[in-house]
């Protein structure tokens, strides 16, 4: 995929500290990884308890667990962000 493509992320909620929440910050990384490389990111709740997905083009390139992303940070060192950034620019 070309530099500037359009990634929905879609997120669900998950238990945090007792509480269930759909919650941006484990998307940090993620949102940095994918905008350094020149993507626009779109967030989107789901109902999907636990789960990140990234759509391309209406289509599913990328899914994990949204608790196992490092949490903050820009990304760089989370596995899971550059399994995800691979997937968005393999995507066509």
């Amino acid at each position: 995929m070309p530099e500037g493509a359009r990634v929905t992320v879609r997120y669900g909620p998950y238990v945090s500290c007792g509480m269930v929440d759909h919650r941006t910050s484990p998307l940090e990384g993620l949102q940095c990884a994918l905008t350094t490389r020149g993507h626009e990111c779109v967030l989107e709740e789901t109902a999907e308890w636990n789960t990140v997905e990234l759509i391309v083009n209406g289509e599913c390139v990328y899914t994990c667990n949204i608790k196992l992303l490092d949490f903050g940070g820009d990304g760089q060192l989370d596995p899971l962000c550059k399994e995800a950034v691979i997937a968005v620019e393999n995507a066509y």
